[in-house]
């Protein structure tokens, strides 16, 4: 007869695993962002914007939202940066349920550099993840690769430690 002993420290890793696999099955699955995301939105003054035609060019895609504070610290400094750097562009969504005229007067009182599009929780960029706060930055490369992501307010120093001189 094998002593309990000897036996229970299989018994422990075997219902760790049976634990995990559980867990793994009840959570909700997410496919996960595409190394090379595509995104095509119209902006507040009714162009469409085609992350794929920014090719060859540093992308900032940035996601904020009227009521967020920081959000609203850190736009001058992307719009000066994107202004400043010849070879990087910038897209800013408005992650806000907002009516598009409140967005509107908004940017009329904060202008940035860069175009402005609304996405809302009901119709979210479909290969970008949702944001877990804002601001949520992307720093996408020349070949449309995914470079960086920053959770929190961007400063000029973050961009040019992705980025560089460029």
């Amino acid at each position: 007869m094998t002593p309990l002993y000897s036996i229970l420290p299989r018994f422990n890793v075997f219902k760790s695993a049976v634990l995990a696999l559980a867990l793994a099955l009840a959570l909700p699955t997410h496919a996960a962002m595409p190394t090379q995301p595509t995104l095509q939105v119209t902006t507040l003054d009714g162009k469409p914007y085609d992350l794929s035609a920014q090719r060859g060019k540093w992308v900032i895609v940035n996601y904020w939202a009227t009521w967020c504070v920081p959000c609203i610290k850190e736009m001058p400094d992307i719009s000066n940066f994107v202004s400043t750097h010849k070879n990087v562009t910038a897209i800013g969504l408005a992650y806000d349920d907002s009516d598009p005229a409140d967005i509107k007067a908004f940017v009329a009182k904060h202008p940035v550099s860069y175009p402005i599009a609304q996405v809302t929780l009901d119709k979210p960029a479909k290969d970008f993840d949702e944001p877990r706060g804002l601001p949520t930055t992307w720093v996408i490369d020349p070949t449309g690769k995914v470079a960086k992501r920053f959770i929190g307010p961007v400063t000029p120093a973050l961009l040019s430690a992705v980025i560089g001189g460029q």
